[in-house]
């Protein structure tokens, strides 16, 4: 009667272990040293996406899944079918705090600066865009959206951006181009798209005197709505990298973050 026990225990790890694709729960990344070798996940066209593939041209092993959300890529963590998401630390702190079993590497894989995507033909816009930044900058304005979705139970909630009521709006539309589904960046709350970049780029529109519409899509698409013009400006977390720069221009820098590594504990 043990032996069949145990026999039907071996069978049922089995099946668990072929239901995660094959792959062990168990984590075996560590640090950033142990990248090489291991399946990462990311989202689609992002600067994870971009450091990853770094990895997976040294031929040494290493393998990156694509997803079209960073949500489906923790999904893939969780269920041991890949061994790590590489992913914006904001973000990365969102999806561990929702999902038990999850935890953030100390080390981060690399810093770097968000800016607003915008056609290099577009100069006019892009000044314009710069100017508004700065003096969100020098009025504590920017400083507040952030605090108001990042940091403790003191500061989180207590300064929500709201637009001036005299606001005139006769300068036409801006048109965001964002992928809605990066918590605290942009992410959907009650059917509406709400976040730092969101509150950021109203405050932008606010300055310009102009409507802004929010039209949410595939992170990888951002750049071809902007280059076409289907859209004014692209504001997703979006880091400035040379592959970027061939085909769009950007704005000043607005917030600094990081590239972080999530496991499973």
């Amino acid at each position: 009667m043990k032996r069949i026990a145990a026999l039907a225990v071996m069978a049922v790890m089995t099946l668990s272990l072929a239901a995660c694709g094959g792959k062990s729960k168990e984590n075996t990344v560590h640090s950033v040293d142990d990248l090489p070798g291991k399946t990462i996940g990311v989202q689609l066209g992002t600067t994870g996406d971009i450091l990853s593939t770094e990895y997976e041209e040294e031929d040494d092993g290493t393998k990156v899944e694509r997803f079209s959300k960073g949500s489906d890529a923790v999904q893939s963590l969780i269920q041991g079918k890949i061994d790590c998401v590489v992913i914006d630390a904001q973000p990365a702190k969102a999806f561990v705090e929702k999902n038990d079993g999850l935890k953030i590497l100390d080390e981060p894989l690399t810093e770097e600066e968000y800016a607003i995507a915008i056609a290099k033909e577009n100069t006019e816009l892009k000044d314009k865009i710069n100017q508004a930044l700065a003096e969100l900058k020098e009025d504590g304005t920017l400083e507040a959206i952030e605090s108001n979705y990042i940091g403790d139970e003191d500061t989180v909630g207590k300064t929500p951006y709201e637009s001036p009521a005299d606001v005139d709006r006769s300068g036409g539309k801006l048109i965001m181009a964002t992928n809605a589904a990066f918590e605290p960046y942009e992410y959907y709350k009650n059917n509406e798209i709400v976040g730092i970049d969101a509150d950021m780029a109203q405050a932008i529109a606010d300055k310009l005197g102009m409507e802004l519409q929010i039209e949410d899509m595939e992170f990888d698409s951002i750049v071809n709505a902007v280059q076409s013009g289907k859209a004014d400006i692209g504001v997703a977390g979006m880091t400035v990298t040379e592959e970027r720069l061939k085909n769009i221009d950007f704005s000043d820098t607005y917030t600094t973050a990081a590239q972080v590594i999530i496991v499973r504990e």
